[in-house]
């Protein structure tokens, strides 16, 4: 098993169980979510509980809530909105604090690709829902989620340059 970590954080963002799809020359990967049902399930074990004077009380506590797969698995933890003018400040700083991590050929691939998938992120700003890893650091790697048109799932957005890759 593959997992991601945040080369600037180490918080575990990804791993190869959601595969995904390079946009922006590598820049951002695109992984679909799907909605899950996390708790209790209930079991229809063929009793009728009117029947055996049951009353409705007697049924399962259902403690189940849906979640999004990858946001529960990876415990992300969604952030406010951003406006135009702090998305850009922080792409600005992510861009520094990761350049100098990155090796020479994917810095020069980074810094050449980073500003289309840049501007596809700023087009979609008031869409995005915005998430960082466990740790909360506000200077790691952001996760963003959107829906594509119509979609009940949600579509997340990784910088893949950000992430490292770790075997398990």
């Amino acid at each position: 098993m593959l997992v991601y970590q945040d080369m600037l954080t180490g918080d575990e963002l990804l791993s190869d169980s959601f595969p995904y799809k390079e946009a922006y020359n590598g820049v951002l990967w695109e992984v679909e979510g799907k909605w899950v049902v996390k708790g209790a399930v209930d079991v229809n074990i063929g009793a009728n509980p009117s029947a055996e004077g049951g009353g409705e009380d007697e049924g399962v506590d259902d403690q189940a809530v849906k979640v999004v797969d990858i946001v529960d698995t990876f415990r992300l933890q969604e952030q406010p909105p951003f406006d135009k003018k702090q998305f850009v400040a922080y792409i600005k700083k992510y861009i520094k604090l990761l350049t100098p991590k990155l090796d020479g050929e994917k810095q020069e691939e980074f810094k050449k690709n980073i500003e289309g998938a840049t501007k596809f992120l700023l087009s979609k700003l008031s869409d995005l829902q915005f998430f960082v890893g466990e740790s909360m650091h506000d200077e790691g790697t952001m996760v963003f989620a959107y829906y594509k048109d119509g979609a009940t799932d949600p579509t997340f957005l990784y910088f893949g340059h950000g992430l490292k890759e770790i075997k398990c």
